[in-house]
């Protein structure tokens, strides 16, 4: 079977899209928990962003080697994609990650799993008003309407659920991050016309890691505490970047843009159950909140539906 009807094929899309999104739905609370271990303070934005550089940059590097074994020879951008290369770069990790990093200092990790699924809505926009490459329905419509709705919902029940209340650099930042990720993604899907999607992440993440350790070590960031569980949440920090990344890419470059959105439920679920686990953050989930989950999950899955 061709790697186009292999990766078109709805029960591999499914199976790949979902696993991707399990991976993302842990990013939130895994950050958390790698901030505990490596002692980075929540106001420590330069450290913070320090952080996230280092997560990126191995991020890269995986990303290539893997590529460059099942591809069985060393990827590299040809010349003419290099400009692509330093948008995205620019775009999905330094912008994105900066303001998702902070973010997700200035909230929990449940109320930022939930925030997160806004980058479905903003996939969806972007993709239909500015790049014009498909056209808003009425199902993406009252979905994104839906969804917009469970995360308002979230915010204004803030205190009473045991989350935070909204704040600029908290959930502010989080909701600007999805959108920096809506406008890669649909670069990627033009980009990767011409250069093959592995190429993208795994340089675009090689890249903008060491610009963000470079603006973290520049802005006073420093990591001074070290230890074998901290390595390997930073480890797995990069695994996520690499591995959903790189498939998420491809899944786009073969299918519409909605039809891969459409899985991007899972993320918000995932995300929410995994901090409550982790981050021991059961007391968030009350009535209002698992409202505002089922409503953006709700609103994802409309939106979404053929």
């Amino acid at each position: 079977m061709s790697k186009d009807k292999l990766l078109t094929n709805k029960y591999i899309l499914g199976c790949l899209a979902v696993f991707c999104c399990i991976l993302w739905g842990s990013a939130a609370s895994t950050i958390k928990i790698g901030y505990k271990l490596f002692a980075i303070d929540g106001a420590d934005s330069s450290t913070q962003i320090l952080f996230a550089g280092l997560r990126f940059t191995l991020a890269g590097i995986l990303a290539i080697i893997f590529g460059s074994i099942i591809s069985r020879k060393f990827l590299f951008p040809k010349n003419s994609s290099w400009g692509n290369v330093l948008l995205l770069a620019m775009l999905q990790t330094v912008v994105q990650y900066i303001l998702f990093y902070i973010g997700v200092a200035h909230t929990t990790g449940v109320k930022a799993a939930i925030v997160v699924g806004v980058e479905v809505f903003a996939c969806i926009f972007v993709s239909c008003f500015i790049f014009r490459s498909e056209k808003m329905t009425s199902n993406k419509l009252i979905g994104s309407l839906i969804g917009i709705a469970g995360i308002i919902l979230v915010n204004l029940n803030g205190l009473k659920t045991g989350l935070t209340p909204f704040t600029m650099i908290g959930d502010g930042f989080i909701i600007l991050s999805t959108v920096a990720y809506a406008v890669s993604s649909s670069c990627i899907k033009i980009f990767s016309r011409k250069e093959n999607p592995v190429v993208l992440s795994g340089y675009q993440f090689l890249i903008g890691g060491l610009i963000m350790i470079i603006i973290g070590y520049c802005m006073g960031g420093r990591i001074t505490v070290f230890s074998l569980n901290g390595i390997l949440v930073l480890l797995y920090l990069a695994f996520v970047s690499a591995a959903a990344y790189t498939i998420w890419g491809l899944l786009l470059k073969y299918n519409p843009v909605s039809k891969v959105a459409i899985y991007g439920f899972v993320n918000p679920l995932c995300g929410v159950f995994l901090s409550a686990l982790l981050l021991n953050e059961t007391a968030a989930l009350g009535i209002s909140c698992i409202g505002a989950l089922v409503l953006v999950c709700a609103g994802i899955f409309i939106a979404n539906r053929e």
